[in-house]
């Protein structure tokens, strides 16, 4: 048995019980190179939208201590920004 990743085909035209009804394929090495690919895009854009997020926040806090030196209070803060 080998480590390659495979891919699961169901042909949902066939009755149960035939035998290609489930098909087991091992992944060619260009669908295995896209896979990667995909994986490697997908952890890009989470890293981002984590700096998003992160940058939301500290933009969020930052406003909300600018609005503590002018002298609102924390209800009013809160009013302000929800």
């Amino acid at each position: 048995m080998t480590d390659r990743p495979t891919r699961l085909v169901v042909d949902c035209s066939l009755p149960e019980g035939h035998p290609d009804k489930v098909q087991i394929i091992p992944l060619t090495d260009a669908e295995i190179t896209e896979r990667e690919a995909q994986a490697a895009q997908a952890a890009i854009e989470q890293a981002e939208r984590e700096a998003a997020e992160a940058q939301k926040q500290a933009n969020k806090e930052s406003a909300k201590a600018k609005l503590e030196a002018l002298g609102l209070s924390e209800a009013e803060i809160l009013a302000l920004l929800g």
